[in-house]
């Protein structure tokens, strides 16, 4: 009897301890990954925050008569691609985050070539809501990067919790998926050719 008592104090203290270990790991996996989810909701945020300021651009612009129409049309389609790219928070996969970057970056080169072409229209170039709007975009840009660091800071803790051994055990039974670092586009490690010949 005294047997039996001591084997079921054991598998009694045994079945605790891996349902406290569950438990502690599913908590924390679920925390980890709700930082990285609204962490990557900031990202979007900052995106957003950049295409509404092209919108209000782009009517600046629109507004300087001779203005270079092409430019502008190419800066409009690469705006609308980029806000048809979603991705899910949840499941960030690289393939999601390969085809947001892509768009993202369409959108970068069309409002980069915008602002070049800017530099030939003095009127515009000193027009007040134009320079406001240019140095918020700069900001802007500034704020994307720093949420795409915070996103990957987020993103480092949840994988090294679901990766490491035992709980890469849990993890699969209980479908935590690793989430996607947001990487730079590829052969943005190159620095750019920078050509100052204007005429």
């Amino acid at each position: 009897m005294k047997k039996g008592i001591i084997v079921l104090i054991v598998l009694a203290l045994i079945g605790f301890g891996l349902y406290s270990w569950g438990v502690g790991f599913n908590n924390t996996a679920i925390s980890l990954k709700e930082t990285s989810t609204k962490t990557w909701a900031n990202v979007e945020s900052a995106y957003q925050r950049r295409n509404d300021l092209i919108g209000n651009l782009v009517k600046t612009v629109q507004g300087a008569a001779d203005f270079e129409r092409g430019t502008l049309k190419d800066v409009i389609e690469a705006r609308s691609k980029a806000t048809s790219v979603s991705i899910d928070p949840t499941n960030i996969t690289p393939e999601q985050l390969n085809q947001f970057n892509q768009a993202q970056s369409g959108l970068s080169g069309a409002l980069s070539r915008l602002l070049v072409t800017v530099e030939r229209y003095p009127d515009l170039k000193s027009n007040q809501n134009f320079l406001e709007l240019q140095s918020q975009l700069e900001g802007t840009e500034n704020r994307i990067n720093v949420a795409r660091d915070r996103f990957n800071a987020t993103v480092e803790p949840y994988n090294l919790h679901i990766k490491k051994f035992p709980n890469s055990i849990l993890a699969s039974i209980l479908n935590f998926d690793e989430l996607a670092y947001f990487k730079s586009e590829a052969g943005s490690e190159k620095a750019p050719d920078v050509d100052f010949d204007f005429e």
